[in-house]
């Protein structure tokens, strides 16, 4: 479902798993700097992606926002809730994604995320590093 950001209650319920989420990730690549980790409620509000997604008994379970750069779709974020962790929920989200090549990047040491992705068919393109010791690696399904 696609998740309405001007409803303040949808906004606060995204921004809360996307920091538990994060905070998952940076404690992987030991690197709290993530720009999402850090965004304010307005910032997420305005920040121009498109949001879906899914709630279980107990409210938002995870959520993958994305912008069409043509027919690529660019997966801008991928945030599950950690106490759904390990229940399928990442992988319902890709497959609500509009069709066409796919682009991603996340954290060269989420080994989770990155085993996410390659199974589902992306391979490595670039690694980049962000920051002394902390790299990024990009990757592509076409």
């Amino acid at each position: 479902m696609i998740l309405d950001l001007s409803d303040d209650t949808v906004l606060h319920e995204l921004w809360t798993v996307q920091r538990l989420a994060y905070a998952v990730e940076a404690e992987l690549i030991g690197f709290d700097g993530i720009p999402p980790l850090h965004e304010s409620l307005e910032e997420l509000r305005k920040c121009g992606e498109t949001f879906l997604g899914l709630y279980d008994e107990e409210g938002l379970v995870g959520a993958v926002s994305y912008q069409l750069d043509g027919s690529t779709v660019d997966i801008c974020r991928l945030v599950v809730h950690p106490r759904a962790h390990r229940r399928g929920i990442a992988s319902k989200l890709l497959d609500a994604l509009p069709e066409g090549p796919q682009i991603v990047s996340t954290g060269s040491k989420n080994e989770p995320a990155l085993r996410l992705y390659r199974k589902r068919g992306f391979v490595d393109t670039a690694e980049q590093e962000i920051a002394p010791g902390v790299s990024i690696t990009h990757l592509s399904k076409p």
